[in-house]
């Protein structure tokens, strides 16, 4: 169920051509308190987190990859956050209880039903009946009919329907339908999180964000490469090949071990065949990386290239992924 302004939002859909998900979509898109709150957190300015800038005594983060989720506890974890949001969303759930917060940076709509099972799994107690605040942060206009290359005005063709539109859709759809009460708190996404350039290529205004767990306070933000750990590359690797890993169908990827309070990063797997799979994508130009490897070319931030040809390096020199990698990576925050 979800709630906006203590209110319990009820629609349906209006014939076969109008889906349930994008029907509350378009409702709660609509809605002043949630416009208002889009356009406050849009004037936030946005904090760019390197670990050399946290304080002292210092504040512990956990950070999300995309196809990530973590839960955290406030009595542990001061910061959870993501970035490199582009179609993707980020979705954070938090018991105003308790203070368990859940985030996760999801990408596709596949994901979503269990991915949401994941997420509420450690946040409610089986006698709590609480009303959970959300977020949606993410997702942006990004047009049906492609988008043109600034620097040499060649256009470009992707997914018909966008990506954004779907995820967010179905994203609304999958809290509607269960039991639990959703208060959204924040819908920046589509039209509200979108800007243009000259050429009128659509962009995210804000593709990261920051949670401060003891307020729940939701903050615009960026990361540098200090504070995307631990094991940056396994994970980026990680997200590029579960998709032809059969344990990790439908799901989230398990980053950080709640109870634990520690990173425990489950290992995947990948055939032979990958190596000379990215073999050939290393062959590729920089243009043409962005042309078949991002969702939204002309909006990837300006490190996409670089961090896909680490990812895929990594990939070739560590080819026989059950000699070198075949183990699950853990390590203390």
């Amino acid at each position: 169920m979800i709630v906006v302004d203590g209110v319990l939002i009820s629609v349906s859909p209006e014939g076969k051509s109008s889906p349930l998900g994008r029907e509350i979509l378009a409702s709660l898109l609509e809605l002043p308190a949630l416009i208002s709150a889009a356009e406050r957190l849009k004037a936030t300015p946005q904090w760019k987190f390197s670990v050399s800038d946290e304080q002292s005594p210092p504040l512990k983060l956990v950070y999300v990859f995309q196809h990530e989720y973590a839960t955290v506890d406030p009595n542990l974890v001061h910061l959870v956050g993501t970035d490199e949001a582009t179609t993707c969303v980020g979705l954070v759930i938090r018991n105003p209880r308790n203070g368990m917060v859940s985030v996760a940076h999801m990408d596709f709509v596949g994901v979503v039903d269990m991915g949401l099972r994941q997420m509420l799994s450690m946040i409610v107690e089986d006698d709590e009946n609480p009303i959970l605040d959300v977020h949606l942060i993410g997702g942006f206009e990004d047009a049906p009919s492609g988008f043109v290359d600034n620097d040499t005005g060649s256009k470009y063709h992707k997914h018909p329907d966008g990506y954004s539109m779907p995820l967010c859709s179905k994203i609304l759809e999958a809290l509607h339908c269960r039991p639990e009460r959703f208060q959204v708190q924040t819908l920046c996404v589509l039209g509200h999180n979108t800007k243009k350039d000259q050429n009128g290529n659509a962009y995210p205004v804000i593709g990261g964000f920051l949670l401060d767990t003891s307020s729940g306070s939701v903050f615009p933000a960026s990361f540098d490469s200090t504070s995307r750990v631990p094991d940056e590359i396994v994970r980026r690797v990680r997200v590029t090949v579960c998709s032809m890993d059969s344990s990790w169908e439908g799901k989230l990827l398990e980053t950080y071990d709640t109870k634990q309070d520690r990173f425990q990063i489950a290992s995947c797997s990948w055939s032979s065949g990958w190596r000379q799979y990215v073999l050939s994508l290393q062959q590729l130009s920089d243009s043409e990386i962005l042309s078949q490897c991002s969702t939204s070319p002309a909006a990837e931030p300006p490190d996409f290239v670089e961090n896909e040809r680490r990812k895929w390096a990594y990939m070739i020199e560590y080819a026989d992924w059950d000699a070198n990698l075949s183990r699950k990576e853990t390590s203390d925050i």
